[in-house]
């Protein structure tokens, strides 16, 4: 039985969809004006775990992520390009989809933009305002009563006296309370702008989840989720904004994960210790990235460094040493490694613990190699390649990831193949120091040999 940590209540949950084997997720995606760094690829990977595994439990999910592709620096970047908005933000999208494929993260159900959804925001703006949930401030922008909506506050714990002490009042203030958000902004020039009857203008940030979610998921949705940063005030105004719209609790399960330290400081481009996810790329495998992220629960600080990316690879080769030369065979089933791993994943997507399970897997099929057949280890290397397909791990043929692909000065697969049959060759006729001399040439090359009953395999160091 699933059990969700519910940022809501802070407190474990039993899941319980609204509609049986149906679940219906939204998930706060990018803000396309840059590459996306490794604080997206953790909300990336994440929540696609979370996907996988609700559709390997049996459920049909409906998983929606937003783009927001028109915002305050989107319309900054793009001035400062001279480029048209249009072209950036789809530029960033197409940059952000080859991030998600390298890192075989899956596609959403549905990626709705914001550009795309104004009329469904407009409509949910006049409906705050005619309720008394909203006003018109006299800068012409549209703000959110806060001292409307008595559950203010709920999501982060903290109280309306609490968050004004620390709020900074402008001295021509134009709304009437400080805690009040913009549903929507005022035209100003140069500035993109939509017809609304309050006026011309552009939607502000918050409204435009609120309303995406409530037209392709309904009033009602099981799972919302994003990263830490976004519970307040973001996710917090989307309560105010959905709940005081349609006067009813909106979602059931909030789900944050957290945050990405780089050496343990806060990841910021003013520390210079921002990565981007293509950086990362040159210089690791995506798999190693998506072990990384998978390796800590989700909801706990993750320290980003070398050593841990170092570490990540070394691990996945575990596995895939495991799996390497055994012949195709169907999982093994009904096992108990099966039945922790789920009981692992049961526990709020207890990835590190899943994880677990998969080397235990790995090590009894090492074994069992030695001691039994090769069909046995097959079927359960089988199996420790269909659970971590559920995690998106082990997409990889073996020899593939151990081989790779040479580097521009580097020796390609022909080449390597040719040495070591000459080396085979100088074995044969007992030319040792010859054999021993090819060995040291593929060795200086970022090239290991392994010598075993079924002859020499290689793989790239």
């Amino acid at each position: 039985m699933l059990h969700i940590y519910n940022s809501l209540t802070r407190q474990k949950e039993v899941f319980k969809p609204i509609e049986p084997q149906q679940v219906r997720m939204y998930v706060c995606g990018m803000t396309v004006y840059d590459y996306c760094h490794l604080g997206h690829a953790r909300v990336m990977v994440v929540f696609d775990t979370v996907y996988r595994y609700l559709k390997a439990s049996g459920y049909a999910v409906d998983y929606v992520r937003n783009i927001t592709d028109i915002d305050d620096k989107i319309i900054k970047r793009a001035a400062e390009n001279n480029e048209p908005m249009d072209a950036l933000t789809q530029r960033f999208i197409d940059a952000m989809h080859e991030d998600e494929d390298a890192l075989n993260v899956r596609r959403p159900t549905s990626e709705p933009r914001a550009t795309g959804n104004v009329p469904e925001m407009l409509a949910m703006i006049q409906t705050l305002l005619d309720k008394g949930m909203a006003y018109q401030g006299k800068n012409g922008d549209v703000y959110y009563d806060v001292s409307k909506f008595d559950g203010y506050g709920k999501l982060s714990g903290r109280k309306l006296d609490e968050l004004r002490a620390g709020e900074r009042v402008a001295v021509d203030e134009v709304k009437d309370d400080p805690l009040d958000f913009v549903l929507w902004k005022a035209v100003k020039p140069g500035e993109p702008a939509w017809d609304a009857p309050w006026g011309q203008g552009r939607p502000g940030w918050h409204i435009e989840c609120s309303a995406m979610s409530q037209k392709l998921l309904g009033d009602h949705f099981d799972i919302h989720g994003g990263g830490s940063d976004l519970q307040f005030p973001h996710h917090e105004n989307e309560i105010a904004q959905s709940e005081g719209c349609i006067g009813h609790k909106h979602v059931n399960y909030w789900m944050h994960n957290g945050f990405i330290r780089v050496n343990d400081e806060k990841m910021s481009k003013s520390l210079n210790n921002f990565f981007t996810i293509r950086e990362v790329l040159r210089e690791y495998k995506a798999a190693d990235i998506r072990f990384f992220i998978l390796n800590s629960h989700y909801r706990s600080q993750l320290n980003y460094g070398t050593d841990q990316l170092d570490a990540a690879h070394a691990s996945l080769s575990r596995l895939y040493t495991a799996i390497r030369g055994l012949p195709e065979a169907f999982p093994a089933a009904y096992t108990d490694y099966e039945n922790r791993f789920v009981a692992a994943m049961d526990d709020d997507f207890n990835t590190p613990e899943a994880i677990a399970v998969l080397f235990e897997l790995a090590s009894d099929i090492n074994r069992i190699r030695k001691t039994q057949s090769d069909a046995t280890a097959a079927s359960l290397g089988a199996l420790l390649q269909r659970l971590g397909n559920i995690l998106g791990l082990l997409q990889d043929d073996p020899e593939s990831w151990f081989q790779g692909s040479s580097n521009a000065d580097g020796l390609d697969a022909a080449s390597i193949e040719a040495l070591i049959q000459q080396r085979l060759d100088a074995r044969k006729a007992k030319q040792w120091a010859e054999s021993d001399r090819i060995r040291d040439e593929l060795k200086a090359q970022g090239v290991i040999l392994e010598d075993n009953a079924g002859g020499t395999t290689w793989k790239r160091a």
